[in-house]
């Protein structure tokens, strides 16, 4: 089944808790600090591969989870770290916020892997802290949760050539007669169901991957027919190959349509590199397909490519194939070097701010917050910790500087509160 939309809830492992513990051991009284580390939670990894062409696989499997970090243990024994989840996707998948508005990766070259989600960094066990005036500690941290969120993934196919045209006009028939693709072909409107990839060989060296986009109509761009759900798979491919039934009343009439479509579409694809072409021209008298061909000179614009063929007998489709390699070796050879996409906004991880509220004073950042998700904040030693962080930071410093009162109150975040 073709699935080219899905969405998915992500979690990255937690971190493991680090923990409390003192050496127990024979003839030694009282002995030092020996909890342990806990240990890193899993990411979530996408990779692109070959191997995919659907998100059929995502129909049922909902969630990408991570393994969580494992605790620590006594005697400085270090948490083992949570296993990473490697979830392979279609070339050509892109990742979306819950929303749909916000990309979060986009995955467009084969093995390209990105970290979509971080598991979280594990706690540290009371070892951790021990200096030369605190020899003794009995606090540890909690294991930090590792990033967590609905994702909606999207496959754009990533076709060398994309063929466009109204129901019928022997979209499917081309891609048949000249690849291994076997889309299904009948004498009747929109056959094709979903978009069919074929790859079409041109000489003993090359050749080129075509996807067969279902029929599309007028309105297509406002939700009609199967075109909409389609046409984001025209995106990506280099040429569009514009097919025109011969047999159809006007074909002026038929290429004004798609183009019109195409040009309302979300992305304007109607400025794309275009060869257009006169399909199923067995049978018909040349003056016939020479008036046709004349009238389509017209509309075109200038330096536009315009071919006559039959896909069942393959009469001038060699030659086709020629010109529509050399348009895309041409746009290879001028695109930009691809450059890896950011996954999501770029955070200052050591930025804070501090906002005054009713009762004292809100402090937001992604690192003071991380620290305060990880303290046991409701025991004395976890606020000492958070209050010894924040005065590293500097954050103390400013909020006296602004005039905090004993008694009023600093929220960490969402997280947790501390009384100055």
């Amino acid at each position: 089944m073709f699935i080219d939309k899905a969405q998915v809830h992500i979690k990255a492992g937690d971190g493991g808790n680090g923990i409390v513990s003192f050496r127990r051991e024979r003839y030694i009284d009282k002995g030092g600090p020996n909890g342990g580390d806990g240990g890193d939670g899993g990411d979530v990894i996408l990779r692109a591969s070959r191997n995919q062409n659907t998100l059929a696989n995502f129909r049922f499997q909902k969630e990408l989870a991570a393994d969580p970090g494992k605790p620590g243990q006594d005697s400085d024994k270090h948490g083992r770290n949570g296993q990473d989840l490697l979830v392979e996707v279609p070339v050509g998948t892109v990742v979306y916020d819950k929303s749909g508005t916000t990309l979060l990766a986009d995955l467009h070259t084969d093995q390209q892997q990105v970290k979509i989600a971080r598991g979280g960094k594990g706690g540290f066990g009371n070892a951790h802290f021990t200096s030369s005036t605190r020899q003794a500690p009995k606090f540890a941290e909690k294991g930090e949760p590792g990033e967590e969120f609905e994702a909606q993934l999207e496959l754009k196919m990533i076709a060398d050539v994309g063929l466009v045209g109204l129901p019928n006009a022997g979209k499917s028939t081309f891609l048949a007669s000249l690849s291994n693709a076997r889309p299904e072909i009948a004498d009747y409107p929109f056959t094709t169901l979903v978009p069919n990839l074929g790859i079409v060989p041109v000489t003993k060296d090359a050749s080129l991957l075509v996807a067969d986009i279902p029929g599309l109509i007028e309105g297509a761009s406002e939700g009609k027919g199967l075109g909409v759900e389609f046409l984001r798979h025209v995106e990506r491919t280099k040429v569009l190959v514009h097919l025109i039934d011969s047999w159809s009343n006007d074909v002026v009439a038929s290429y004004k349509t798609i183009m019109q479509e195409l040009k309302a579409y979300k992305i304007d694809l109607s400025t794309k590199p275009q060869i257009v072409v006169l399909t199923k021209i067995d049978g018909l008298d040349q003056d016939i397909i020479n008036d046709e061909l004349k009238q389509l000179k017209k509309v075109l614009p200038k330096g536009a490519t315009l071919f006559s063929i039959s896909a069942i007998s393959k009469q001038n489709t060699q030659t086709l194939l020629y010109e529509v390699l050399r348009v895309v070796t041409d746009l290879k050879a001028n695109e930009p070097v691809d450059v890896i996409p950011v996954i999501g906004v770029e955070v200052d991880e050591n930025a804070w701010k501090v906002a005054k509220v009713d009762d004292g004073y809100k402090v937001s950042g992604r690192k003071i917050e991380r620290f305060a998700v990880r303290a046991h904040a409701d025991t004395e030693e976890g606020q000492r910790r958070l209050r010894d962080i924040m005065k590293k930071m500097g954050i103390m410093h400013h909020l006296q500087k602004q005039g905090i009162a004993p008694g009023e109150r600093i929220h960490i975040g969402e997280i947790c509160t501390l009384e100055y």
